[in-house]
């Protein structure tokens, strides 16, 4: 993989870059004076408080999003709960299956992600020899090399053979090659599974567990019922909500990038399984998209190639013209916000990969300089959830079509129970019993059907514990019957399939942040973000070229007009130079710079400075901020901007 480079494609000093995040206050490590103190005992890694441009650069993404997403495709917006009982997760298979493998080191008590353990030790070792960062250290033979190598199989920095391992093979890597924790060189025990959910309690009994949640999709399932009933039943539709999410991370790293507490913006797009089509593709076929599919890394490729959408879909690269929609959209969002082209991919899952719920799924990725970084997921979660839930609650999260051929005759397997010896035998448990066989579904009941002819007996799983405890009841042929019954059908039912788009809100900014940073020729310490004036948190600044009263009412009155137009403004009237002034905001990412000068007190004259460039134009104040509007809102560039106000120069104010 190639060095990362900056903005102006300088080669990439994180140092410097994360010396100008905090200096600014973008965003700061939580809890940090209680970090450094000496008395303090405790883990408040992957913990993060963003800071004033932070807020602001985190909410403007997040108002494109909104407008990108919500607002042109008719979204239904949700807000849901954080705190989701253990029963609902349990069902969506969070708390069985939403896990890492995690090694604890007995001497020092800390815990680390085992996969992370291995693949840092390996690596260590292939860069610095046998004893890793110790001094004096002995080179690997070739032999070795070669077996870490294929331990590895870095196809490139995101997709590592490693990922592949489960906890008894992780064990088995840790205890062959005498891995250690490289913090004081201790043994580590076997790997276990440890969930990473938040796990709490509700109300003063505590006999109520929750989680809190890992993702919004959850909340938005749960109404889906109500989200079809407000949509009147037309199918398709989705669901969007904006959110945050908790992860309890086993060892925190790399920033925004790996944290435990986030911020996600999703969409539940419920589609007809049987018709995946949308009606907007035609919109997207013509854009290209930089794909790695997994032909193409399980070949040990890893050059993305460019494809239209319309040769993706037809080939079957992309499943269907639904999921090859989203990541067309999600292509333009991306780009829209100032994400760099050549710093993105979208890489296809691994069978292996892949999370329980999905049976397809695409991440965009984007180039850092801790290379490549997944920050938008998008996954076919075909009915997994809607089913699943349904089947606990009874509830059906169904979607019921007039058929458009007329009635049809129809052969379904139905359950009936005989209520005269259920009651009797069940007692309390009769109703949970009835809604349990009622929400069987046909492949079931066909298999319980014969399974019923063979032994006179089936295991039927309840919705809800029985009053005993248990989760299922064995019902005989006394009690239960199954057969065929012939129905003339004029409704056509079907649990819509999910295409679900996930936006991990803080890895794109900080990917963006890392994309947009560069500085000045010949002077490192003159940085700057060039952040897209959509996204870029103050649009212009105002400064006085000293701080002399006369400056102060023309000021005042630029800043109100400014604020009047729904557009950001900052003063800067400090006793620094123009020129520092100008560098400060740079390194915020303004986009846009206004000078009040002598001749502004004469004539009413103001100056516009681009920051890229640091060109300047000059004009009268409507003439200025009209062209300040323009450009906010999308309806002039720059270059067209210079073609109607006049240049202006000021010989070394940039450098003062």
């Amino acid at each position: 993989m190639a060095p990362m480079t900056t903005f102006k494609g300088d080669q990439f000093d994180r140092s410097l870059f994360e010396s100008v995040i905090k200096r600014r206050f973008f965003f700061t490590e939580s809890f940090e004076i209680y970090r450094l103190a000496p008395n303090f005992h405790g883990d408040n890694r992957g913990l993060y408080d963003y800071g004033p441009p932070g807020c602001a650069l985190q909410a403007n993404i997040v108002d494109v999003w909104r407008k990108h997403f919500v607002l042109e495709e008719n979204m239904l917006e949700l807000d849901c709960t954080v705190i989701t009982p253990e029963l609902v997760l349990k069902t969506s298979g969070h708390v069985d299956k939403f896990a890492d493998w995690m090694c604890r080191d007995p001497v020092k008590g800390e815990y680390l992600r085992a996969d992370h353990l291995v693949e840092s030790v390996l690596q260590s070792r292939l860069a610095r020899g046998v004893n890793g960062p110790l001094k004096n250290s002995p080179k690997l033979d070739e032999a070795t090399i070669d077996e870490y190598n294929g331990i590895l199989a870095k196809t490139d920095d995101s997709v590592l053979q490693i990922d592949n391992y489960d906890g008894p093979e992780l064990g088995d890597l840790i205890k062959k090659f005498d891995i250690r924790n490289p913090d004081g060189n201790g043994e580590v025990l076997p790997p276990i599974p440890f969930n990473l959910m938040f796990k709490s309690t509700v109300g003063p009994s505590a006999a109520a567990p929750v989680y809190l949640r890992p993702e919004t999709a959850q909340g938005q399932f749960l109404n889906f019922r109500k989200l079809l009933e407000f949509n009147q039943g037309a199918m398709p539709f989705a669901s969007a909500s904006i959110g945050k999410s908790y992860r309890n991370e086993i060892s925190p790293r790399s920033g925004l990038l790996r944290v435990r507490e986030f911020l996600m913006a999703e969409i539940e797009h419920y589609v007809d399984p049987e018709k995946k089509e949308h009606e907007r593709f035609q919109e997207v076929i013509g854009l290209e998209l930089p794909l790695l599919d997994k032909e193409t890394q399980l070949a040990g490729k890893t050059a993305p190639r460019s494809i239209s959408i319309e040769e993706a879909v037809k080939s079957k690269t992309i499943d269907n013209e639904t999921l090859g929609y989203f990541l067309g959209r999600i292509m333009l969002f991306l780009l829209k916000i100032g994400v760099d082209p050549s710093k993105l991919r979208f890489r296809q899952h691994l069978d292996n990969e892949m999370a329980h719920y999905a049976c397809d799924c695409w991440d965009a990725e984007l180039l850092t300089s801790y290379g490549w970084i997944e920050c938008v997921g998008c996954a076919d979660r075909s009915a997994y959830d809607l089913t699943v839930h349904s089947n606990f609650t009874g509830i059906p999260l169904v979607v019921k079509e007039a058929l458009r051929t007329g009635p049809i005759k129809v052969e379904r397997w139905q359950a009936s129970l005989d209520k005269k010896l259920v009651g009797p035998r069940f007692k309390r448990d009769a109703k949970a019993v009835q809604a349990s066989v009622e929400a069987l579904g046909q492949p079931l009941l066909e298999s319980l059907a014969a399974e019923l002819n063979a032994k006179g007996v089936v295991t039927v799983d309840t919705a809800t514990p029985l009053a005993d405890g248990t989760s299922s009841v064995e019902l005989s042929r006394e009690l239960l019957t199954i057969q065929k019954a012939t129905q003339l059908q004029t409704i056509r039912e079907y649990t819509p399939n999910v295409i679900e788009p996930s936006f991990g809100i803080g890895r794109i900014l900080y990917c963006l942040l890392e994309q947009t940073y560069w500085h000045r020729p010949q002077d490192a310490a003159r940085a700057v973000l060039s952040l897209p004036l959509v996204v870029a948190p103050t649009k212009v600044l105002i400064v006085p070229i000293s701080a002399q009263s006369q400056f102060i009412p023309i000021i005042r009155t630029l800043s109100s007009r400014l604020r009047a137009l729904g557009i950001t403004n900052n003063v800067d009237s400090s006793g620094a130079s123009i020129g520092k002034r100008y560098a400060r905001n740079d390194e915020l990412g303004t986009p846009l710079g206004i000078t009040v000068d002598f001749d502004t007190v004469e004539n009413g004259s103001i100056t516009l400075r681009d920051r890229d460039t640091t060109a300047q134009v000059r004009g009268s104040e409507d003439e200025v901020l009209h062209a300040v509007n323009n450009l906010v809102h999308g309806a002039e560039s720059w270059q067209q901007i210079t073609q109607h106000l006049a240049p202006f120069s000021t010989q070394g104010q940039d450098n003062d």
